[in-house]
């Protein structure tokens, strides 16, 4: 798969991870470096491939997240004979009187819930690995945390926990110690959470329809693999995309009123290729991995309800770029009354981001690399 030496997650946490008896494990990665592959390989060392029912789940809090991660497992097992993978999510309708033989189950809280209790196709006491990735997301999505503590509770006692986080708040080591007691903790010190392989940069704007300019000006002059672009609503998302479609970009849409199967399919043609932007609300911001991302550039920055800026989005959202310490670029499209919401970014992250002339191609051709 092109790993040559475990990043630094893996090498802290595969020992534990894969020790005989099996260790449990609460584990804070920033993503993009590859704690997927790492929690992926410990599910296949305890499979059991000549026992045809699920052995291992792996709960995501997303739709793409978990298709991403099946890819993984897919991929890395591919010369584990007989290894099958299921996806517990919304969309993958079983026929009545299903049985299901596949070792490795991934989805989403709601369908494992109903697999589990209500249609009873998966044995929880068979369970020997759980995997709990993006515990902050769960926490913060409405009924996540419930259904996952009801999954746990009806695991055999030496059935594996591993739980990972990309924050270490508070409500994630309440979540986490409900969860699992006495696991090995790996936590990122205040300094590793570092952006330093991003080059972030804003360019203060008047309007949506200057933040357009900037944009354009942006995509004219920098080389560009593919990008994301990240906005606030649906709605302004849906007037990005089409103004830059009557300008002749191939442009794909990725917002949350997409059904399951029309929101794998934009994933898989930006990931083809096909289209080189995505303009996305916060459904992209976590876990999606595509490597060609040389660019992420936030039409609006990422705000809770209450117009306060939220930091671990902003985190999330320019860690599509840069992926397995690769350089990466981020642009913010601030509009002036906002600015000081740029300065609470910087003093989070105890970083600073250069302000960028977008009408000057001089200045924006010497941020390319």
């Amino acid at each position: 798969m092109g790993f040559n030496r475990p990043s630094k997650i893996q090498e802290k946490a595969l020992p534990m991870m894969l020790a005989d008896p099996p260790q449990d494990l609460i584990a804070q990665s920033q993503s993009g470096t590859g704690k997927t592959a790492a929690f992926v390989l410990a599910m296949l060392s305890r499979v059991k491939a000549d026992q045809t029912f699920p052995q291992c789940i792996c709960l995501s809090p997303t739709f793409e997240l978990a298709l991403q991660t099946g890819q993984v497992v897919e991929q890395m097992g591919q010369f584990c004979t007989n290894i099958k993978v299921e996806y517990a999510v919304r969309g993958n309708r079983l026929s009545k009187g299903s049985v299901l033989e596949a070792q490795i189950i991934i989805g989403t809280p709601g369908t494992m819930l109903d697999w589990c209790f209500k249609r009873q196709l998966i044995d929880l006491k068979k369970i020997s690995v759980f995997v709990l990735d993006e515990a902050d997301v769960m926490i913060s999505t409405q009924g996540y945390a419930d259904q996952s503590v009801r999954i746990t509770r009806s695991l055999p006692k030496d059935c594996q926990m591993l739980l990972f986080s990309a924050t270490f708040e508070d409500s994630v080591w309440v979540f986490a110690n409900r969860l699992i007691s006495d696991a090995n903790i790996i936590k990122l010190r205040k300094e590793e959470l570092t952006l330093d392989n991003i080059r972030q940069f804003f360019d203060p704007c008047e309007n949506k329809e200057q933040k357009y300019r900037a944009l354009c000006n942006i995509y004219g002059t920098i080389t560009i693999a593919q990008a994301i672009i990240f906005c606030q609503t649906r709605r302004i998302a849906k007037w990005l995309s089409q103004e830059m479609a009557k300008d002749g970009h191939q442009v794909a849409l990725l917002s949350g009123e997409l059904d399951v199967e029309q929101r794998a399919a934009v994933i898989q043609r930006f990931r083809d290729g096909k289209e080189k932007v995505l303009i996305t609300t916060n459904v992209c911001a976590r876990g999606i991995d595509i490597e060609q991302v040389s660019i992420v550039i936030n039409f609006d920055l990422p705000v809770d309800r209450d117009g306060k800026i939220d930091c671990e989005t902003y985190l999330h959202r320019i860690g599509r770029t840069g992926r397995f310490g690769k350089k990466g670029l981020a642009v913010n499209l601030v509009e002036k009354h906002s600015l000081n919401l740029l300065c609470e970014i910087e003093k989070h992250f105890n970083t600073k981001i250069k302000q960028l002339n977008t009408d000057d191609i001089d200045e924006l051709e010497k941020i390319e690399y």
